[in-house]
């Protein structure tokens, strides 16, 4: 199942990924934003009707986990930025990012690093 996140979405995941299950106040009191309680909740059983949350019961309150992995988000919400904005050419991407941060040598070294890793396993395949 692909997770897709509105931003309001992701903003209640990161807490949840951050900061494990919590309640409805827990999840409320770590957001940037202040939101209202009944939005929270709101937030949370939409996520839990797509399948990305669950909840367990614990005395009379709610305490909401994640059901899909930070890792699975970050590559589905990867996939689609690629596909919609780079016409599915992760090289364009990456060519786009090397360009546009200011990466120290550090950074490019490991970049460049990881790149002949790469090129290693594919001649491998």
């Amino acid at each position: 199942m692909a997770a897709h996140f509105t931003d309001r979405e992701l903003d209640v995941m990161k807490v949840l990924w951050r900061h494990g299950p919590g309640t409805v106040a827990d999840v409320r009191r770590e957001l940037d934003d202040e939101l209202a309680y009944t939005t929270v909740l709101t937030v949370l059983r939409i996520l839990e009707e797509k399948g990305h949350v669950g909840h367990r019961e614990v005395g009379k309150a709610h305490r909401y986990f994640a059901k899909v992995p930070e890792s699975a988000a970050r590559r589905s919400a990867l996939t689609k930025l690629v596909d919609r904005v780079f016409g599915g050419s992760a090289e364009l991407l990456l060519t786009q990012l090397v360009a546009d941060r200011d990466l120290s040598p550090e950074e490019l070294k490991r970049l460049r690093s990881f790149m002949d890793e790469q090129i290693k396993k594919s001649r491998k395949s």
